[in-house]
């Protein structure tokens, strides 16, 4: 029997990718907007591809912010963008 991969849509390009492949940042309680390595973290989860292309296309379209509901800091963007680039 085939194990099910949970697939995660993309907030950038929407593309619906196996959950592994995506990053994923949270939002927590507290309305903190975090980075979640682990991918077992507490909190409201958006996934973003492993490229900046998609970052870029997440950030014009607002997709966390409307993942979250909440406006998502600059510094979070600048965080991702140093996980991309460290792939």
């Amino acid at each position: 029997m085939n194990k099910k991969i949970p697939m995660r849509r993309c907030v950038g390009c929407g593309e619906m990718k196996a959950k592994k492949e995506l990053i994923r940042v949270i939002k927590t309680q507290e309305d903190e907007i975090l980075l979640d390595t682990t991918g077992k973290m507490n909190g409201r989860g958006a996934y973003i591809c492993q490229n900046l292309e998609c970052l870029k296309a997440a950030a014009k379209n607002r997709g966390l912010e409307r993942s979250f509901k909440t406006a998502v800091p600059k510094e979070m963007i600048d965080t991702l963008i140093k996980e991309m680039e460290s792939h």
